[in-house]
């Protein structure tokens, strides 16, 4: 090996040791420690895909934050912190599109590293905004404060307090698909996969829109979407055909009993989505081909939460032997609306 080869390795070597140095602080909140790491990184190789990609998402944290002076009241500035998340994720799409094109690509892992600490920073620092509120009182009654306690927790990486702050929120409102799918995606954190699987299907069956796909971070869940997304599937559609591949899949294949009440409704809300698919279906037959596209649009939320609600009756049949003929005739059904899905869910 001649000497500018050895320059090379020990030059990549030093990079590489700044870059977790600069992680490091980010999580204990040292963001000024962080950027010289970062910048000393930069003179030693200003063309580092990590470095770069490091200090333009710390960079657009900063900046946001500086916000956070305008705000008197500690659960404004929580609420203001998180509410940063959905633009920041425009940001991280731009950031990926703009570096499609660039050789080498940045790995998975890097990101994945870079997030990771990011994320235990910025929810550390909305944490630190709800932890003063959350005292003895009527605060401890408040789920929707329990529910962005708990949410920071987790953030932060403080799993068992995080499943505190959920079940208690989860106690006021037992029927909120949001607090159901971070109670799940923190069991899912902690192990508890049984759990996790339960308080996920009991949530997308809820509503598939109140779950915030983008907060989740167990494995479990993220796998199950990366896999969807491979169909093609997007934003809301995918929300809802996350608990129909994930119950083909075995992922959400616990069963439960339905109470008279939940199978009222569940029947009355098949009807009512039937009718509707069917509506939508007949129009977009007799619609002109510019129309077709629009009507097709409108109908892609329908059918996967009509197949969902399809799974959930069938179990209901088989949990209680049922000899009705309905299981067969719901199976008929979907072999109608999803062959795809009728033949998966077959075999």
């Amino acid at each position: 090996m001649d000497e500018k080869e050895e320059e090379r390795i020990s030059r990549e070597e030093g990079v590489e040791d700044l870059i977790l140095q600069a992680y490091a602080s980010i999580q204990e909140g040292d963001t000024a420690s962080a950027q010289r790491y970062l910048k000393e990184a930069l003179k030693a190789d200003f063309e580092h895909p990590e470095v770069l990609y490091a200090l333009k998402c710390l960079t657009w944290w900063l900046e946001k934050l500086r916000r956070l002076d305008d705000f008197n009241d500690p659960c404004e500035k929580g609420e203001y912190i998180l509410s940063l998340f959905k633009f920041y994720y425009v940001f991280l799409e731009r950031i990926k599109e703009a570096g499609v094109s660039q050789k080498p690509e940045l790995p998975k892992e890097s990101v994945d590293s870079c997030q990771y600490a990011l994320k235990r920073f910025v929810f550390s620092r909305a944490l630190d905004c709800y932890r003063p509120l959350l005292g003895e009182g009527t605060n401890q009654q408040d789920p929707g404060l329990l529910l962005q306690a708990g949410r920071c927790c987790k953030g932060a990486g403080e799993w068992e307090e995080a499943l505190g702050y959920l079940e208690q929120a989860g106690r006021f409102r037992r029927d909120d698909s949001a607090i159901l799918s971070e109670l799940a995606d923190v069991n899912a954190l902690l192990g508890n996969d049984r759990a996790a699987k339960v308080l996920f299907r009991e949530a997308f069956f809820l509503d598939s829109q109140g779950i915030d796909l983008m907060a989740m971070e167990s494995e479990l869940i993220i796998r199950l979407c990366d896999k969807i997304r491979e169909f093609g599937y997007s934003g809301q559609e995918l929300a809802e055909w996350v608990p129909v591949w994930g119950y083909i899949w075995g992922i959400f294949s616990i069963k439960r009993e339905l109470k008279p009440v939940e199978l009222g409704r569940l029947k009355q809300s098949i009807l009512s989505l039937e009718n509707e698919h069917r509506s939508q279906s007949a129009e977009k037959k007799g619609s002109g081909s510019q129309a077709a596209g629009s009507l097709s649009e409108r109908n892609l939320l329908i059918k996967p939460r009509l197949l969902n609600r399809y799974f959930w009756l069938i179990d209901n049949c088989e949990y209680n032997r049922d000899t009705s003929g309905l299981k067969d005739e719901t199976m008929l059904k979907i072999k109608f609306i999803d062959p795809v899905v009728y033949e998966a869910y077959r075999t």
